[in-house]
């Protein structure tokens, strides 16, 4: 898959057939369409290309938005190449950008620039400048520019039950079977192991303390999950304690992972936490010892869980 990091660096001698979103997710909802544009890419010997945005718009348009997205872009990438997209454009959205007319759009981007054989877009998509054009302008503007337009119909719409929202809404719920449903993979993070204090060590519980450097990435809320941790390409399994450590009087919201069996140094290392489960919340103890017989639960728990999915 070719990555663009700006719609003038895209360049191609094949014209081709675009898909325009967000694709935040990258969920079941996504992927159908994405599909379909691969399955006429393929028959027309074209390229399947998706041009998406960063930052959000959200977050430019909207001044109190603090938008939290499901993938960051490089999980996204990592989707998008899998699904055996050809081009991916991640163009850099900003308010000027905003600006463009749909005349604009239309004639300067997707016709000259992107040489669009072919566009998917849902029957309610709105573009141009303060959402001036409709989807039926967009038709009338591709007989102009000589491009199809394929609308995806309302009830083919309502008929996917999944969307962002809702995947968004289940993993605020903890419930990470739905959001392995509604994404097709489970929910994942990627950080660095950053030095703690080591307190782990002394209940014999140690954590390597996990820092997200993407700030707009979707931290599942506090407690405790079950988890499997990619290392150096393995696969070690674990419960990771998102929260602030109420035994300790911790303040600061902390994401720390104990791997099961496991003894390396994994200082300064880079990790993908998979989420499998939420296991509890989070709760504060009256001493050390109860927190640690706690935790021994809690590991029983996740190995039975883990024998249960197959993992173990």
């Amino acid at each position: 898959m070719n990555v663009f990091q700006n719609i003038r660096d895209y360049n191609s001698d094949s014209k081709c057939i675009l898909a325009i979103g967000t694709f935040d997710g990258v969920h079941i909802g996504h992927q159908k369409i994405i599909q379909n544009l691969i399955k006429i890419s393929r028959a027309k010997q074209f390229q399947a290309t998706i041009l998406t945005f960063f930052p959000h718009p959200r977050m430019i348009l909207q001044k109190e938005s603090n938008v939290k997205l499901i993938d960051t872009l490089e999980e996204k990438k990592n989707v998008l190449k899998n699904l055996g997209i050809d081009n991916l454009i991640i163009h850099p959205f900003s308010k000027s950008f905003s600006q463009l007319t749909a005349l604009e759009f239309c004639r300067d981007i997707l016709a000259n620039q992107l040489q669009v054989d072919s566009i998917f877009i849902g029957y309610d998509h709105r573009f141009g400048r303060n959402r001036e054009a409709t989807a039926e302008d967009l038709i009338a503007m591709g007989k102009t520019y000589n491009f199809d337009v394929y609308t995806i119909p309302a009830q083919d719409i309502s008929s996917i039950t999944v969307s962002s929202t809702k995947v968004r809404k289940a993993i605020a719920a903890g419930d990470f079977n739905r959001v392995a449903d509604f994404l097709g993979r489970n929910f994942e993070l990627t950080g660095t192991v950053s030095k703690g204090k080591g307190l782990g060590r002394t209940i014999d519980f140690p954590t390597a303390n996990i820092n997200v450097e993407e700030t707009y990435k979707l931290i599942p809320p506090i407690g405790v999950y079950l988890v499997s941790v990619e290392y150096e390409k393995k696969l070690f399994n674990g419960m990771m304690n998102i929260g602030t450590r109420p035994t300790l009087n911790g303040e600061n919201q902390t994401l720390e992972v104990h791997l099961f069996d496991f003894n390396e140094d994994l200082y300064n290392k880079k990790l993908k936490l998979i989420f499998f489960e939420k296991i509890r919340d989070e709760q504060k103890f009256e001493s050390l010892d109860a927190l640690k017989k706690q935790l021994e639960n809690d590991k029983k728990i996740s190995k039975r869980s883990l024998i249960k999915k197959g993992l173990q």
